[in-house]
């Protein structure tokens, strides 16, 4: 029996100028698609409110398997059309997991024992 673990991702996606409104328009076709998918815990479009060219796209999902299926799934051809069509000037995309509060003491513990390195004297 295979445990699953939440996963999440986050894609931090800055308009071209003068595309935003296209590109939240185009974004917001993905949000109850993806609700839908399976293994979707939660999916968000949201929008920068200091910056009119930045949205943010987020999901978490149930399992890595779910997050990887959602990905090769027909919804995500959008992102290669907004940048194909030139709307998007940049995508940060980035994928997470959970850890136990050990775990990241572990890391934090493992960081401190590191050696430093000095960039300048």
């Amino acid at each position: 029996m295979s445990t699953h673990i939440p996963v999440s991702h986050m894609a931090f996606v800055r308009a071209r100028a003068g595309r935003s409104t296209e590109l939240g328009a185009r974004l917001s076709s993905l949000i109850e698609p993806s609700r839908q998918a399976t293994g979707c815990l939660q999916f968000a479009l949201q929008h920068s409110q200091c910056d009119a060219d930045l949205w943010l796209v987020s999901g978490f999902w149930s399992s890595q398997q779910a997050m990887t299926d959602y990905f090769c799934s027909p919804a995500m051809v959008i992102f290669a059309e907004l940048v194909q069509d030139l709307v998007v000037n940049s995508l940060d995309f980035h994928t997470f997991s959970d850890v136990s509060a050990a775990q990241a003491e572990g890391e934090y513990a493992q960081l401190n024992g590191a050696p430093v390195h000095q960039l300048a004297s």
